[in-house]
């Protein structure tokens, strides 16, 4: 009988454990921070049951049911202040205190460190959708079956965004990012044709449709409205992704 090999086994463990694991930290980190939740979760339900209420009292100009253009819309909202505000500001508090340069010096490569943080975002994104899908339906919604639109323009937009906001939080110091991403988060909540349609905008609409923002609020709108996949704005979202992964890679510094 041979004797039972006690020596250690030095060696990282598989690719998707350590993503998995990341991304369950990055999630529970996010849902125990008031200030994420209050960006995840509150804001967006404050902006859907007071724009259809206040529908309401002040004509929008929508040509369908207020609660049915903005739902898709804060839904959109939602994702983008997870996906790019939530995200840079931790990770530019993170590089301040150091957790991003000793993240670096584990075995977690660089693409599990982003497709962790992804991940993490998507744990917080689903729970948003089914807490602002719940208010919709409360308030009146009537979605229409375009699932597949939905998902592929939630997932590009969490992409797209989470590539931005490593960008700015990569570049920037943490006070810097700070105010910048909640800056860019008034910016397109106010004017990005993000919660309603770029129609609303007047002449600055066809600026908004090349937006980030409107992209993925005009996705999610067609998804939820029409049922339909909207090809050219989830087009404009992979380009931006694109170009934030680009300029995250040449960019970010871990510390």
């Amino acid at each position: 009988m041979s004797a039972l090999d006690l020596s250690p086994h030095p060696g990282a463990a598989p690719f998707p454990r350590m993503v998995a694991a990341q991304a369950a930290m990055e999630a529970k980190l996010m849902l125990r921070n008031g200030e994420q939740l209050l960006l995840a979760v509150v804001i967006p339900v404050i902006v859907l049951t007071g724009g259809v209420k206040g529908a309401d009292h002040v004509d929008l100009g929508l040509a369908d049911r207020p609660v049915d253009v903005l739902t898709p819309g804060v839904l959109a909202l939602a994702v983008m202040s997870t996906a790019f505000t939530s995200l840079a500001i931790a990770t530019g508090f993170e590089r301040r205190y150091g957790v991003i340069k000793r993240l670096g010096s584990s075995p977690l490569p660089r693409s599990g460190l982003l497709a962790g943080k992804v991940g993490g975002l998507l744990v917080v994104e689903a729970l948003q959708v089914a807490v602002i899908s719940v208010v919709g339906l409360l308030l009146g919604w009537d979605p229409a079956s375009g699932a597949v639109g939905a998902v592929l323009a939630l997932v590009l937009g969490t992409g797209t965004f989470a590539a931005l906001g490593l960008f700015v939080s990569g570049v920037l110091r943490a006070e810097a990012t700070l105010a910048a991403a909640n800056l860019v988060y008034l910016l397109l909540l106010a004017g990005g044709a993000v919660v309603l349609p770029s129609s609303s905008y007047g002449a600055f609409g066809h600026v908004t449709e090349w937006l980030p923002s409107g992209a993925l609020g005009g996705a999610m709108r067609s998804a939820c409205l029409h049922g339909g996949v909207a090809w050219r704005d989830l087009g404009v979202l992979v380009l931006w992704g694109a170009l934030g992964t680009a300029l995250t890679a040449r960019t970010f510094r871990w510390e």
